[in-house]
């Protein structure tokens, strides 16, 4: 599943648009709506998004085989 796609989720379940996710971050404009319809976030933007959402977001590597995670 697209980070985008999580991200709409959460809004739903947090009864919040993604203006007023992007008024919370501080967007002009149409740029949180750009980066979503691309799924283009970088990981300081999911991070930023995830606290203002009230969630932790962790961007790990695990490998199948054996667990670990990088």
């Amino acid at each position: 599943m697209s980070m985008s796609k999580k991200i709409k989720m959460i809004l739903l379940e947090r009864n919040m648009t993604i203006k007023e996710l992007s008024d919370k971050l501080g967007y002009e404009g149409s740029y949180l709506y750009n980066k979503l319809s691309r799924d283009r976030m970088t990981e300081a933007e999911l991070k930023k998004i995830a606290d203002v959402l009230g969630c932790d977001y962790d961007g790990v590597f695990t490998f199948r085989d054996t667990g670990k995670q990088i």
